[in-house]
């Protein structure tokens, strides 16, 4: 069963270099996933690879069925999530091309996507102060230092809703809240990637200043395409190298995040929550 899942965004449909593929199709009971789960070896270890806009890109930010991705991931014992997303960036020393490893997150959604598994008949409160895995984030980290790859660890995601940009009054409000970077897809799959007991990190690649920064140098589309084509470039160099050198145990308190979540009476959640979410919570009810 593969223990580490990749989550690809624009500009990540594939990674070369995965051998001995198969693509497997995953029935959740939250509905059908972007994809199908492209599953094989990469640089020696068993991965699973979500393209979570759907190949072709056809998925926006908003239509994503975020249970069914992180679930069909849970499903086939995935315990470690890497996240590729592009993003913009909201301080100017946090550059174009340049990546950045999130250890905080904002909501901007106005719930405007479903990011539980928790409801219909059972309510759970998982701990989420620090919503990344700080094991996998270093290891990330590391690895990217190490290849040549510009990187800052840390920041604050904040995550809009799209699938329109910001507006410039929004830009200025974001910046001047601390925030680091915006995107469009994380905290869904970080919520629930917790809530599954799956470590989750995001790999955020920088495409662009965010409208706040205003050049006098005009940019264009082939600009903003060839910063999208280097950065998915670095992005599957930085995963080819950091697959191996995950550790196989986990030690960090993701895999037990549930553990005194629930707060619903066993005997009181129903029977067809219970086998849906088996994966999930049974080890707990």
């Amino acid at each position: 069963m593969a223990k580490i899942g990749i989550i690809g965004g624009s500009g990540l449909y594939q990674i070369e270099g995965i051998k001995n593929i198969r693509e497997e199709e995953v029935s959740t009971p939250f509905g059908t996933p972007s994809d199908r789960l492209i599953i094989g070896e990469l640089s020696g270890v068993e991965v699973a690879f979500l393209p979570r806009h759907g190949r072709g890109h056809a998925i926006s930010p908003t239509e994503i069925n975020y249970q069914a991705n992180i679930f069909a991931l849970k499903k086939i014992g995935v315990e470690r999530i890497i996240s590729v997303s592009a993003v913009g960036s909201l301080k100017e020393e946090l550059k174009p091309k340049d990546f950045v490893i999130p250890d905080q997150f904002v909501d901007r959604t106005n719930q405007a996507r479903r990011m539980t598994f928790l409801c219909n008949g059972i309510v759970g409160h998982v701990s989420f102060a620090d919503p990344t895995c700080d094991e996998l984030s270093q290891c990330l980290y590391a690895t990217a230092q190490a290849a040549g790859v510009c990187i800052h660890k840390g920041g604050t995601y904040i995550n809009m809703e799209g699938p329109a940009f910001s507006t410039r009054a929004e830009s200025h409000l974001y910046r001047s809240w601390g925030m680091d970077i915006i995107g469009m897809t994380n905290i869904a799959e970080a919520r629930l990637a917790r809530e599954a007991e799956i470590c989750y990190s995001t790999l955020a690649a920088i495409t662009d200043y965010d409208c706040w920064y205003i050049v006098h140098e005009e940019v264009s589309l082939e600009m903003v395409m060839d910063c999208l084509k280097q950065n998915t470039a670095n992005a599957k160099k930085i995963l080819k190298e950091v697959i191996a050198k995950i550790p196989q145990k986990r030690t960090c308190a993701c895999q037990d995040a549930l553990k005194y979540a629930i707060v619903t009476d066993r005997e009181a959640i129903p029977k067809k929550i219970k086998r849906d979410l088996a994966i999930i919570i049974g080890k707990y009810i």
